[in-house]
């Protein structure tokens, strides 16, 4: 049976189930002093904030309002923030949700327009502007034009949204465990006949009611007799299950800008073969070996080393081991020992950081393959399960 969201802690419940949930004015103001304290290190006065099609966190993690089509904002120590909004018909909203900022609209057509009247009137000069998000190029050669040399700081953005806040940490909870129900779903609804669509619908399902929104929900089925799928797929077929399949799908649910991931596989009306049980049953060691070292100050290193029963037991993965997560794809960004994702980099584990240990293996052909694996919570001493859903692999009918 699939959890309900009632298996919530009440007090994460109650955020659930306020009409819109919002973080606390300590939690916004800590952010804020953090973004300060950023813009006088680097020289700078003002910050311009940018999101387009949905894609642009500082947006929401600094006023609490998601990026619909288009926003920016213009945050300068000690004042109250501008919020330009694309489409007219989202004022009414983005104010209720962006209450500590001055929402306006943007112009149709002309935000980056909008914000240089902003900044202007805010007395901004040149080269102490700052920014965050994907500027594409003609927005900011129209920026550099009134404010000369604009100093780019999306990677100390980066580096403030890998540390999680106590707040920040609830909210990444609920993420997980939307994600939970979408993995548990799947499980629920396998069965001859259904295909790969349908499955994505009923993950879905499971948590867009609650108040979830999809981030990815990628599936891979094929037969573990002549498997010719090695990992999920990022868009769903009109394949038909059918009994003796393999099933592994990697799933994150958002809480609004919170989501968890969580990765897990399932066989269909079959035991296990013997190639698939030895495929998971390295992933699980390899899962455990790297949670068993993972603590403040861990290095990538000590994980690539931690999975060397991967190629050991003649496997290699198609993904990432390791990845930083919570707000964005995060570093460090680590491979397994036969499949790098570039330079091991040299940057220690953090307690405070989340990460998704996914040790994905897959056969050197290429052709079959697992997926088992979830977000975790550094700790000082080790590891926090953010999710709740029973790890292995799972015979389904």
């Amino acid at each position: 049976m699939t959890t309900l969201p009632s298996d919530l802690p009440a007090n994460l419940q109650r955020i659930v189930d306020m009409e819109y949930p919002r973080f606390s004015a300590g939690e916004m103001t800590r952010r804020r002093d953090a973004v300060a304290a950023l813009l006088s290190k680097v020289g700078a006065d003002h910050l311009l904030f940018y999101g387009a099609a949905r894609v642009g966190g500082s947006v929401q993690w600094l006023t609490q309002w998601p990026v619909t089509a288009e926003a920016a904002g213009i945050f300068t120590p000690g004042k109250q923030d501008t919020l330009l909004v694309h489409y007219f018909n989202h004022l009414p909203l983005a104010k209720k949700l962006a209450s500590d900022a001055e929402v306006a609209w943007g112009g149709e057509g002309t935000m980056i327009a909008s914000a240089i009247d902003a900044l202007k009137q805010r007395g901004a000069k040149p080269d102490r502007v700052a920014y965050f998000g994907p500027l594409g190029v003609e927005q900011h050669a129209a920026l550099t034009a009134q404010f000369g040399t604009l100093k780019n700081l999306n990677r100390d953005y980066v580096r403030l949204r890998m540390m999680k806040s106590v707040e920040e940490m609830d909210w990444f909870r609920i993420g997980a465990h939307f994600s939970d129900l979408g993995m548990m779903a799947l499980r629920d609804n396998l069965k001859p006949g259904i295909n790969e669509r349908e499955l994505s619908d009923a993950i879905e399902r499971a948590y867009v009611r609650h108040g979830g929104t999809n981030a990815i929900h990628f599936i891979g089925t094929t037969s573990m007799a002549a498997p010719n799928v090695a990992v999920p797929r990022q868009f769903p077929s009109t394949r038909k299950l059918e009994n003796g399949d393999v099933v592994f799908a990697e799933i994150s649910a958002n809480f609004w800008d919170h989501a968890g991931q969580v990765l897990r596989t399932f066989t269909l009306g079959a035991e296990p073969t013997q190639l698939y049980r030895d495929l998971h049953a390295t992933a699980d060691a390899a899962f455990d070996a790297i949670v068993a070292i993972l603590k403040d100050g861990t290095m990538p290193a000590e994980v690539v080393a931690a999975s060397g029963m991967i190629e050991a037991n003649g496997f290699t993965t198609i993904d990432d081991l390791m990845h930083g997560f919570g707000g964005g794809y995060f570093g460090p960004i680590v491979g397994s020992a036969s499949r790098p994702a570039g330079k091991i980099p040299d940057m220690p584990i953090r307690a405070g950081m989340m990460v998704v240990i996914q040790p994905n293996v897959a056969t050197k052909d290429g052709m079959a393959g697992v997926q088992t694996g979830e977000a975790l919570l550094i700790t000082k001493t080790g590891v926090e399960r953010m999710h709740g859903m029973v790890r292995g692999l799972v015979m389904v009918g």
